[in-house]
């Protein structure tokens, strides 16, 4: 496998989570990150999967990275919403679904 091909990593590192190996895969994804710090895919899944295992702030840290990689994404602003929910901070889920809403230009509704 090739150490440049971050592509062939992260099925490597989907393959360790399809185990059962979750701690196995968050650390294959870190050293993808290591290498490709602008492999967008990888933190994502680190936002995740971070966000499942209870480390909130690892957890946030790759969702704010998404959308610093892919600031006209929606679905980026989407996902740091959505994991700033589950960690419990709605004010910065709100704010970020918001930004989220900006991108597609759609309305705020309340």
């Amino acid at each position: 496998m090739s150490e440049s091909d971050p592509t062939k990593l992260y099925d490597a590192a989907m393959k360790l989570k399809s185990a059962g190996n979750l701690e196995g895969c968050v650390d294959a994804l870190k050293a993808i990150v290591d290498a490709h710090p602008g492999h967008v895919q990888t933190h994502m899944a680190l936002a995740v999967y971070q966000q499942k295992l209870g480390r909130f702030e690892e957890a946030i840290h790759h969702a704010k990275k998404v959308t610093e990689l892919a600031p006209d994404d929606a679905f980026s602003f989407t996902q740091l919403s959505v994991i700033y929910q589950r960690c419990g901070k709605i004010f910065e889920a709100e704010d970020a679904m918001a930004r989220a809403r900006m991108i597609q230009g759609t309305p705020h509704r309340h």
